[in-house]
């Protein structure tokens, strides 16, 4: 469960309202030059090891940035699931006092953001944990933005007493979930594809109890460290604005050694097939169906999203929708996927169907992968998804915050520099060899796990 942290927003003077609004026609500008000439990705690495990516965009007077460290949930002990996520979310309730400026609790701090006219938050995903600052960058407001969060993310107040009430909370929040039969499917899911990796520990109650204000200090000074930074900007500055800027949104951190963080387990492939179905007074039957797939740098990356947009993620032109829904109207929608990450993320086919229709949808679900596994795409198929996915492309870069997003995972997965420069073309070399290669590389129908919640005979 990844619980994103943002800091309230008042509403902003109507000029600087108006300077806002201009920003998605502008990005879209910047996104047509970037899809017709080379993207100036400026990067560089700092004395304390951060590595730094700036975009310039001077067109309006904002900047969006990143700093992302090697610290999500795949590093959580498995009896404290959840610890990044919460420590995240923690560091948006108060700072402490630094020097002459003295500390705030998280009302102070939340009306110290909004006077700014300004955001930061942090989040954790399985890969990375994340914090986030949006401002102007008029001279004085970023000067006080950027002090502001180099507090934030330095020096969390993280008062027990908000601890345990939003502890109470999420506990609150997971078992409401947890009367969904969609996530009793998907944690379901998650337990047999990843086995006892971390991308498959679940945060409950029982976790949470363990985590002390303790712990979540600890995490936060093992894992927030100058040297594994990662800092990605897109805005109104320079490179030398950005050097700057970065150096002080890092200062309060500790300096000096560096070890590396331990290395986590690659996710283990599945050995047999897996059917899991589990009882559930439900409207709809839930499926998912899949196994690990792959880690996002693999070289079938782009292969298989051609691929995969042909088999289920292209809509209503996918082979799934054309068997699952339209011959046979076994559910008003079904899709695949690949998620992956640092390690292999799932590949999960999913749809949601009538209970007594379960059976009868898993079937052909499944004999369609394995067709597509043995045949690949057609020729006709893979011109049809290169020209969406090519025409779709503007659509990938059309904000500054898609932008800054790509910028950061390109970063986060060491790929190449040029890698939005070079993505049209990348997609135009694929064949059908290809996909049908890489779909036999890394996918295997007799080993699939196969979950049902809610099914009937």
């Amino acid at each position: 469960m990844t619980l994103p942290v943002s800091t309230p927003q008042r509403r902003l003077p109507l000029a600087r309202r108006a300077g806002l609004s201009m920003a998605l026609p502008l990005a879209l500008l910047l996104a047509t030059a970037a899809a017709q000439a080379a993207l100036p990705i400026q990067h560089w690495t700092q004395p304390s090891g951060a590595r730094v990516a700036l975009v310039e965009s001077p067109a309006i007077p904002m900047l969006d940035v990143q700093i992302d460290f090697d610290a999500g949930s795949r590093r959580d002990p498995a009896r404290q699931a959840g610890l990044a996520s919460v420590s995240a979310l923690m560091s948006a309730r108060g700072v402490q006092a630094h020097g002459s400026a003295p500390a705030l609790d998280e009302n102070a701090l939340s009306e110290a953001w909004a006077d700014l006219g300004a955001s930061f938050g942090g989040s954790a995903s399985s890969d990375r944990l994340t914090f986030g600052l949006r401002t102007l960058t008029e001279p004085d407001l970023l000067d006080r933005a950027v002090a502001l969060a180099a507090r934030q993310l330095a020096e969390p107040a993280l008062p027990e007493a908000v601890w345990r009430r939003e502890r109470e909370r999420l506990v609150a929040s997971l078992k409401e979930e947890d009367t969904r039969p969609g996530t009793q499917a998907a944690k379901a899911f998650a337990r047999a594809v990843y086995g006892a990796h971390p991308y498959g520990y679940e945060m409950s109650a029982a976790t949470l109890a363990t985590l002390q204000v303790s712990d979540l200090r600890s995490y936060l000074k093992r894992s927030v460290r100058a040297c594994d930074a990662r800092v990605s900007l897109v805005g109104a500055v320079s490179r030398e604005q950005a050097d700057a800027l970065v150096t002080r949104l890092l200062a309060l951190l500790p300096a000096g050694p560096c070890p590396p963080q331990p290395a986590v387990p690659e996710v283990a492939p599945l050995t047999q097939a897996e059917t899991v179905s589990l009882p559930f007074d439900s409207a709809q039957a839930h499926v998912f169906i899949g196994q690990p797939g792959i880690r996002r740098a693999d070289p079938d990356y782009f292969a298989l999203l051609v691929g995969n947009y042909i088999l289920g993620g292209g809509g209503f032109v996918s082979r799934l929708t054309s068997e699952v829904r339209e011959k046979r109207g076994l559910s008003y929608s079904v899709y695949s996927y690949f998620a992956p990450g640092l390690h292999a993320g799932a590949f999960t086919i999913g749809l949601q169907t009538r209970p007594d229709q379960a059976a009868e949808a898993v079937k052909v679900a499944r004999e369609v992968l394995s067709r597509y596994v043995a045949e690949g795409p057609t020729e006709a198929e893979l011109k049809a998804a290169k020209d969406n996915l090519v025409g779709g492309f503007a659509l990938r870069i059309d904000s500054n915050k898609k932008l800054l997003d790509n910028v950061a995972n390109m970063a986060l997965h060491n790929l190449p520099w040029d890698y939005l420069d070079t993505w049209t073309q990348q997609i135009d070399r694929v064949s059908v060899q290809d996909i049908r290669a890489a779909f036999q590389r890394h996918l295997q129908p007799d080993r699939l796990v196969t979950v049902t919640v809610g099914a009937r005979p």
